[in-house]
């Protein structure tokens, strides 16, 4: 069967699961697909799973505007496959935060070079939605690499200060979650970027406003939520774990994302 044959036979056991009322709500949170069943996660899981692993059929599942494939594409796809000269074809798909954790929960951490794909999808001037997944893909790794609490540290205080340009008119719009263009522009090297990792073939801003690619105070609470639940992973491992997080999280100022990630360790990391 051609990945044609079998994506049309994967839809329509999609198709029967389908929820109009779930679909009109995610329009209005900032997640649009050109269609969208809205399908439940948990549904879609079982079905995706349900598939024989295939790298070549997850990269078309992900090519096509349609919700349920694209998130299927994640838990079809071998990551045997995902190589660092890969990540900017997943990359450039990530363009919402219901990809960037479904991507995080179902396919990024089985990687085999995830430490790459961190260090580049957190590097300074990544659009918010790769930021994000890496995040919580890296809170997904057992053992967590107390490595990366830096970076996580440094991409909250970018995403605060970002979210802190971003006019009025657009932190509102689509529930503040400004997606697929600067994601897409970005990846491609047509944004408004200029240098950055070398790995990934992206360039990168240094310029405060494209510090997250129209990283709106919406978006910048999810690259802290990111932040918070890698924090809290390598945080609870031991003692010393644990202050060593909070003394580095104690760095961040009291922006709102900032805010947020003092807040959520305050009670996270608590001692018992």
């Amino acid at each position: 069967m051609n990945h044609t044959s079998r994506m049309t036979a994967l839809l329509g056991e999609l198709r029967r699961e389908r929820n109009g009322a779930v679909a009109d709500a995610m329009r209005l949170v900032g997640a649009p697909y050109g269609l969208n069943y809205g399908v439940s996660l948990p549904t879609l899981r079982r079905l995706a799973r349900a598939e024989k692993p295939d790298y070549a059929f997850a990269k078309f599942l992900s090519l096509q505007d349609v919700r349920e494939l694209r998130l299927a594409a994640y838990h079809i796809a071998d990551p045997a496959g995902l190589t660092p000269g890969e990540f900017p074809f997943w990359a450039s798909g990530i363009v919402n935060h219901e990809l960037a954790e479904e991507a995080a929960f179902a396919l990024l951490p089985r990687i085999g070079d995830f430490p790459a794909l961190f260090r580049t999808w957190t590097a300074a001037g990544m659009p918010w939605p790769l930021q994000y997944a890496a995040l919580m893909a890296a809170s997904r790794v057992v053992p967590p690499d107390s490595g990366w609490v830096d970076s996580a540290i440094e991409a909250v205080r970018r995403a605060a200060a970002a979210a802190e340009t971003v006019p009025p008119d657009v932190a509102a719009s689509e529930g503040g979650l400004v997606s697929a263009a600067p994601v897409a522009a970005v990846v491609a090297g047509t944004g408004p970027a200029a240098s950055a990792s070398p790995e990934s073939g992206f360039s990168a801003s240094a310029t405060p406003s494209a510090a997250c690619s129209v990283c709106t105070p919406a978006a910048a609470l999810l690259v802290a939520q990111g932040a918070v639940a890698l924090l809290a992973a390598v945080g609870s491992r031991n003692g010393e774990s644990r202050q060593a997080v909070l003394r580095k999280a104690g760095s961040l100022g009291r922006l709102r994302a900032e805010d947020y990630v003092h807040e959520e360790l305050a009670w996270r990391l608590e001692v018992q």
